[in-house]
């Protein structure tokens, strides 16, 4: 066994042996917690937690009434801002090295949301939704003072959610951290450069600002990136202005406004095509090209002639047709992972703009209001050559009012929040996507320039000479969300919890099929305008008891949902057939402690949670399932010297619809093989089938999955210096909902090494540390056989940081 497999093996076990030990370890230390509580609940200031590991403070993004972790009967898991930079969180699909029940599916390339419970989760600023963001940008994580993920589906008081759960982000502001106003200027600028290219240069400052002789504080956060990367035909250009203001009005009532800009320039990375078992073992490509069919000239493959040649196939019912065989160059060759399906001139570029204002009155009644208004807008351009073009310019303007109170009797003490709140949002959203021809492409040549062999039109650009594409579809409309909610919570004798509540929402929607839709399933609604007013009902009760600083809880939730698009629009089609708002519901049971004075945190839970409606659905951001799991979470302030996080997830998630023992996707090369047909007589078009699925098992996420983060400060050898050794270990996973394609297990280490002297912090960092070679399915449901991304090797990054 070679070095490497050690290390990979130890920390396998080890997170193993960590998860089942703290789980049984939570009895013997009722013993000790018994004897070090305290009558009332208050914050924590856990000594050497210098990277607010333990959770001790208040978190709003479940319920509110100022709640830690622990006393909150969900699985939530919060990450501060020093954890996120000690532990090379970068981006949204890291976050799976410390929370359990998550593991992201590739969206193509493109970090937007992460996946919970093996949906697609949401996206929350300061507790209010954003548009929807699969995979249109990369979602920032540097500006955040804070990320809470909550799984399961969102409590009442935020409205209509997905089943799997949320992020909500908290940006840095003169408040966050403490709840008081920074008593001085600081700040800091940082340059992070590294491996393909990698360049990021970061500015923030804050600090305290009056206006009329109130009192109040300010926080600005700037990021500019400019980085190549290690997939060819790729890079990434983004910039981010982010500010925050505070202002005290009077001794009762304040108001904190801000927003955020983010401008990202790239492209999507759909990874290898022409994808078999003995490319993933391997490394072994099917090469070779078809025929140009541009008949006009033009230098690109259309619409109309890929209806012409006869490209697509749907099997066992239709014959191939010459037109899709490869006839050129014909073999096998061995491909890097950096050779992927990316033209130079694919593009994704967006715009979002993010505003913020809210009004917070805490009066001496003991009632407190908040009123917060909400703006985002959201302009999308995505164009990728082998034939998917997309739009979006969506804008949504949000208002929530709420008003909590309290009040304690002789063995009660009861909070209550309740108010209305008003959603408007405007989308218009068009896609080409009738003709995606991913195996046209030799990727063993490179893209082919111009070539019309494997450049498709875009609907997104105007063609010569006769005009433009047509669009798959194309959706313009709006809707209004009215709702209202409540919740109580109430607790008993100190011990007993029941957190309980309701919200109704009344929808008026809106959604109307551009005539020049050409997709099948809007045949019988294009050119049409369709109007609907839809109601739903959520609710949640959860009840928790404390039994000697152990707390064991159960929630039953049915919650409502707004099956949105990729631009935030509602379906046509779903519109059409009364299909737009559909129900889940979660069942959660769990146990909860922190003991040893504060320094150990242990979570544990079982869920079951699903869609209860299967026509009200969208493949790409909403799919109907079921998944049901286990989830463990561990964090320790061991020593002044080590804290140790750790998670587990059993995850099993099953695909849910009218068909018991089909699904609609598009068939691979070793799907091919499977059926006796030669793939090389096929990769210049595309067939479909149904997929004959007993099981109904979602592919690309793991069943088990294992992290462990060991964070050292050696303060007390060498004066600011501290370093990381992190490991996640994932189950393997089929790349398509057909089973055909198993990519391997594989197990992650990063490492890295800070010293902080004086105003400055110098850093070292490695992601992928030992060169681990694994895979990330992308877009299982659909192309999951057809296309896959091999994952980035070793990297490093080193960051230099001036504090002033």
């Amino acid at each position: 066994m070679t070095l490497i497999q050690s290390i990979r093996s130890a920390l396998r076990d080890s997170c193993r042996l960590g998860a089942l030990a703290a789980a049984g370890a939570l009895l013997p230390f009722v013993h000790s917690v018994a004897l070090a509580a305290e009558d009332e609940l208050e914050e924590v200031v856990v000594k050497g937690d210098r990277l607010n590991v333990m959770q001790t403070k208040p978190v709003d993004s479940v319920f509110g009434f100022g709640k830690t972790v622990e006393e909150t009967p969900r699985a939530v898991t919060t990450i501060s801002n020093e954890l996120l930079e000690q532990t090379i969180i970068t981006e949204i699909d890291d976050l799976v090295a410390m929370t359990p029940g998550s593991f992201t599916q590739s969206f193509f390339g493109v970090a937007g949301s992460l996946d919970v419970r093996g949906t697609p989760g949401e996206n929350y600023f300061r507790g209010i939704k954003r548009i929807d963001n699969p995979g249109n940008y990369p979602t920032v994580i540097g500006a955040s003072d804070r990320i809470d993920i909550v799984r399961g589906p969102a409590s009442p008081i935020y409205g209509p959610s997905k089943i799997g759960g949320y992020l909500n982000f908290v940006p840095k502001s003169a408040r966050a951290t403490n709840g008081r106003y920074l008593g001085e200027t600081t700040g800091q600028i940082g340059l992070t450069t590294g491996s393909y290219g990698k360049k990021v240069l970061t500015g923030e400052v804050g600090g305290p600002a009056s206006l009329a002789g109130k009192e109040g504080g300010y926080y600005l956060y700037g990021e500019s990136e400019n980085s190549d990367s290690y997939y060819e035909n790729t890079s990434t250009h983004q910039s981010i202005v982010q500010a925050s203001f505070d202002l005290q009005l009077n001794d009762s009532w304040r108001t904190e406004f801000g927003g955020m800009y983010q401008y990202f320039k790239g492209n999507q990375v759909a990874g290898w095509n022409r994808l078999t078992q003995d490319l993933i073992d391997h490394g072994t490509y099917i090469t070779g090209s078809p025929a140009s069919l541009d008949t006009d000239g033009n230098g690109y493959l259309s619409g109309n002639e890929s209806i012409a040649a006869n490209l697509f196939s749907f099997y066992p019912f239709d014959p191939l047709h010459p037109n899709q065989r490869l006839v050129t160059n014909v073999g096998t060759a061995h491909i890097k992972g950096s050779q992927v399906l990316v033209q130079e001139d694919d593009t994704l570029e967006d715009d979002v703009v993010t505003l913020y204002a809210d009004l917070i009155g805490e009066l001496e009644s003991g009632l407190k209001v908040q009123n917060k208004l909400y703006f985002e807008y959201l302009d999308n351009l995505n164009e990728n050559a082998y034939g998917f073009s997309q739009y979006a310019k969506t804008y949504a303007i949000e208002d929530q009012l709420n008003f909590e109170f309290g009040k304690e009797f002789a063995a009660v003490k009861t909070n209550f929040q309740f108010g209305p709140s008003i959603r408007y949002q405007d989308f218009e959203h068009g896609d080409n996507f009738a003709f995606e021809y991913f195996d046209r492409r030799d990727l063993s040549r490179g893209p082919d320039g111009g070539s019309p062999i494997d450049r498709r039109e875009w609907a997104t650009r105007p063609r010569q000479p006769t005009g433009q594409e047509d669009w798959s579809s194309q959706t313009v409309g709006h809707f209004v969300d009215y709702g209202a909610a409540f919740l109580a919570d109430l607790t008993f004798l100190d011990k007993l919890n029941l957190l309980a509540g309701g919200r109704y929402d009344y929808l008026d929607m809106s959604s109307v099929a551009a005539a020049n839709s050409n997709s099948f399933d809007y045949a019988a609604v294009k050119g049409q305008r369709f109007t609907d007013t839809d109601h739903g009902f959520s609710w949640s009760a959860s009840l928790s008891y404390d039994l000697f600083g152990v707390r064991p809880y159960a929630t039953v939730a049915r919650q409502s949902t707004l099956v949105l698009g990729q631009g935030g629009q509602i379906p046509t089609q779903l519109l059409a057939g009364g299909n737009a708002v559909g129900k889940s519901k979660l069942d959660e049971f769990g146990i909860k402690t922190t003991t040893l004075g504060g320094k150990l945190f242990v979570a544990v839970d079982y869920f079951k949670q699903e869609r209860t409606d299967y026509n009200a659905q969208d493949t790409v951001t909403n799919n109907s399932t079921q998944a049901k799991g286990y989830e463990f979470e561990l964090r320790w302030v061991a020593t002044d010297f080590l804290t140790v996080t750790s998670a587990y997830s059993n995850l099993k998630i099953f695909n849910l619809g009218p068909s018991a023992s089909s699904q609609f996707s598009f068939m691979g090369a070793e799907d091919l093989i499977g059926v006796g047909i030669n793939p090389a007589n096929v990769f210049g078009g595309t067939v479909a089938w149904n997929v004959p699925t007993p099981d109904r098992r979602k592919a690309g996420i793991p069943e088990n999955i294992y992290s462990l983060n060991l964070l050292f400060g050696f303060d007390k050898w060498i004066s600011g210096l501290s370093g990381t050794l992190s490991g996640t270990h994932v189950d393997s996973v089929y790349s398509g909902y057909s089973q055909a394609v198993k990519l391997p297990s594989y197990t992650l280490i990063n490492a890295g090494v800070r010293f902080a002297s004086g105003r400055w912090v110098l850093g070292l960092q490695s992601k992928n540390l030992t060169d681990e070679r694994y895979f990330r399915s992308n877009f299982p449901d659909l192309f999951g056989s057809s296309v896959v991304l091999p994952e980035v090797g070793r990297t490093f990054l080193v960051t230099a940081d001036y504090k002033f």
